[in-house]
């Protein structure tokens, strides 16, 4: 059994080795968000389409509501960016979609975790610039630009919870997505 650990640790080395060469956590000043199995990261990438990229689906390439991807140059690794750096766990394309086409240096924290499926090249996107510029933009556009589309809407509290179209689906089928009269019984509020 101890030989078996130890040839198994031996052979586990390269693997670790080519990991490691694979960090991208220097010179990043992303802040924790104390997610598991964050690691500060910035690295240099194309703005892509992904439906574009991975499907072909190049017609409405970079158009407003298109999901946009990183695709690292240091490794060609297609990088998912689904959150900025607000807290409310917005997503990117808003940040990223005025770079689509061009090559951009991002700093913010990679998900990577071979244990969990589909736990990997999650990216939290916390600044952007184009490639070789001096200054950083913070990416944080989200919220203004949703407030801008729903000018209606102004008020306190979180987004969601004002947002017409989340608020026409709870309308129809209740907070849990099962109808109105089954929320009755917990009385539900609105």
């Amino acid at each position: 059994m101890k030989k078996l650990i130890a040839a198994l640790a031996i052979l586990a080395t390269p693997l670790a080795t080519s990991v490691a060469a694979q960090d991208f956590s220097e010179g990043s000043t992303a802040k924790s968000w104390n997610l598991y199995a964050e690691v500060p990261a910035t690295f240099e990438a194309e703005v892509v389409d992904i439906l574009c990229t991975v499907a072909g689906d190049c017609a409405a390439q970079c158009a407003e509501g298109r999901q946009l991807g990183l695709l690292r140059s240091a490794d060609n690794v297609l990088v998912f960016p689904n959150k900025n750096s607000q807290s409310s766990f917005n997503g990117a394309a808003y940040d990223l979609h005025p770079y689509c086409g061009k090559m951009v240096d991002v700093d913010g924290l990679l998900i990577e975790d071979e244990d969990i499926q589909g736990a990997t090249n999650i990216y939290l996107v916390q600044k952007i610039k184009e490639a070789g510029a001096a200054d950083w933009a913070k990416a944080n556009k989200w919220t203004k630009v949703w407030a801008a589309k729903h000018p209606e809407a102004k008020g306190k509290g979180p987004w969601f919870r004002r947002d017409p179209r989340v608020n026409a689906i709870i309308a129809d089928t209740g907070h849990l997505g099962q109808g109105l009269s089954p929320e009755e019984a917990y009385e539900i509020t609105r």
